[in-house]
């Protein structure tokens, strides 16, 4: 009987792990927090207020975008486009296109949009998609000089194979597959030479350009451009790091293993072979997260790898406010065991502790009907300023009355309701901050999931089962951080059911169902619009 690694008591590591991991022993850990804090102090300076932009990227920027802009608004006053749908999907190729020109911080930002179904317009969207898989990859020398220089010694000292060709090129960096001397199969990870220098530069280009476009970007309804330029920053300046990304890898390993999280596993980090720009780490295999006819015939349950991914980020996100900040397909895949294995950690939700117990108060508000409770955790985590009159923003939302269910409303109706919500929320100053974006965009990567995974999944009864867990696993504990008394925390399931848009003597729907009714919403408001 072989022994596991001595990491995988503390982390979700492999069994077969190729090396293990001691993290006091490890540089790049004890260096994370420094550079963590060091490169969210720079966000302010790099989104200040400039007079002069830098010149020459500015005008390449609009100029590249009106390429893309005007054509489409000529076309459109034209009345070339049959539909709404049509018309959108023409701008999002154009908008893709112009996007792929400007290089990796648009690429980027490009990305993160592709992963935000639901929040964002369909046809952009797909089309965004394809940024993720469609970068150009760099070339075989770039990548050799990079290697080489951040790690200190030729390839061939280090490697005893390194495949030129890449497994995939992202915006910021793209992976090879490689054997070290020693043996063990790993992957590499790259960042693309002087990506560091150009995301800055675009972020002061970006900074400049926002004040001009307020009120002028439909998509950016709840988030005004200045506001998005902070939050893009946010998200992307700690990427440009390797170090903090092989810290985020054990930080979550480690709390997927305390919370007893077995369905999820993450690769080592080598402890010695990374640097800014270089991540060496293990080598996993396993079926492509979309691969469903894959997994199925080779005896996965799939319905059981969406239920583990439902409770595991929010426990994480709860409980130790870490968090997986960019689930989509391309950061996930199968292991043949069933377990999903989490891949790039660029991306990772840090909440403070003030905003953790913000957000443990805003999920437990909603699951024991406590308005008050779920605004003022709304002002907590910086959605909504902190001067704002509780009260009113249940009266103008309407959050006191009795819950409508929208399958009975005309197309007319469900575009009036929206309009109302979304202008209540604009007087009030809603903005949508880096940690609750993060959150909700992986809540609507998971809705996909769902989809393709378990389609007949009881959505209502799964939801009320991770409740429960959940409050029997946690509840003292968050009885204790948030200063209540655990007697008095009573789970109200119809404010789940409410937030499903469904009525409360519903006690079963499966997320098949549950979709058939958003489709018929969609298309009630699509044909409202359309007439």
């Amino acid at each position: 009987m072989t022994t596991s690694p001595a990491d995988t008591a503390w982390a979700n590591f492999t069994e077969d792990g190729p090396w293990e991991l001691d993290r006091a022993r490890i540089e790049w850990m004890t260096l994370a927090t420094v550079l963590r804090d060091r490169a969210r102090a720079e966000v302010p300076v790099l989104i200040s207020p400039r007079r002069v932009p830098p010149v020459g990227r500015l005008v390449r920027v609009v100029a590249t975008f009106a390429w893309a802009l005007l054509p489409w608004w000529v076309a459109k006053k034209r009345g070339r486009f049959a539909t709404p749908e049509e018309s959108r999907a023409h701008l999002s190729r154009r908008l893709r296109a112009s996007i792929e020109r400007l290089g990796a911080t648009y690429i980027k930002l490009a990305q993160i949009i592709s992963s935000g179904e639901g929040l964002f317009p369909s046809e952009l969207v797909d089309e965004f998609k394809k940024c993720r898989d469609q970068v150009p990859a760099e070339s075989w020398d770039d990548v050799q000089l990079t290697v080489e220089q951040d790690l200190g010694a030729r390839i061939d000292q280090v490697f005893a194979s390194f495949d030129r060709s890449p497994l995939a090129a992202a915006s910021i960096a793209q992976v090879h597959r490689a054997t070290l001397l020693t043996g063990e199969e790993v992957v590499v990870k790259v960042q693309r030479p002087a990506v560091s220098t150009v995301v800055r530069r675009d972020l002061r280009v970006m900074a400049w350009l926002a004040p001009f476009l307020i009120g002028r970007i439909k998509v950016a309804a709840l988030a005004n451009p200045p506001a998005l330029v902070e939050l893009f920053a946010e998200t992307i300046v700690e990427e440009l790091d390797f170090r903090m990304e092989a810290a985020n890898m054990v930080d979550i390993a480690a709390i997927l293993r305390e919370l007893d999280q077995d369905g999820y596993v993450v690769p080592r980090p080598h402890p010695r072979l990374v640097t800014r720009r270089v991540l060496v780490m293990q080598r996993l295999r396993g079926f492509s997260f979309d691969d469903v006819e894959g997994m199925r015939s080779a005896g996965i349950d799939t319905e059981a790898v969406v239920k583990a991914g439902m409770i595991a980020f929010m426990e994480g996100a709860l409980i130790h406010g870490v968090f997986h900040g960019d689930l989509h397909g391309g950061n996930l895949f199968v292991l043949p065991d069933g377990r999903t294995a989490l891949l790039d950690f660029g991306i990772v939700g840090r909440l403070s502790n003030k905003r953790r117990l913000a957000f443990m108060r805003l999920m437990l508000g909603a699951t024991t009907n406590d308005l008050r409770g779920q605004v003022r955790a709304l002002c907590d985590l910086g959605a909504l300023p902190g001067d704002t009159d509780i009260d009113a923003v249940i009266r103008d939302l309407g959050l006191d009355q009795p819950t409508v269910d929208p399958t009975t409303l005309s197309g007319e109706e469900l575009v009036l309701e929206v309009q109302r919500i979304v202008k209540a929320l604009l007087a009030y100053g809603a903005k949508l901050p880096k940690e609750l974006m993060l959150y909700v965009k992986n809540m609507v990567f998971l809705d996909g999931a769902i989809a393709r995974l378990a389609p007949d999944l009881d959505i209502i009864a799964e939801l009320t089962h991770i409740t429960m867990v959940f409050m029997q696993r946690h509840g003292m504990a968050i009885a204790r951080d948030l200063g209540v008394n655990p007697d008095d925390i009573e789970i109200d399931m119809g404010s789940l059911k409410q937030g499903l848009g469904v009525d409360g003597s519903v006690n079963s729907m499966t997320y098949r169902e549950l979709q058939q009714r958003r489709d018929l919403i969609n298309r009630r408001m699509r044909d409202h619009i359309r007439s």
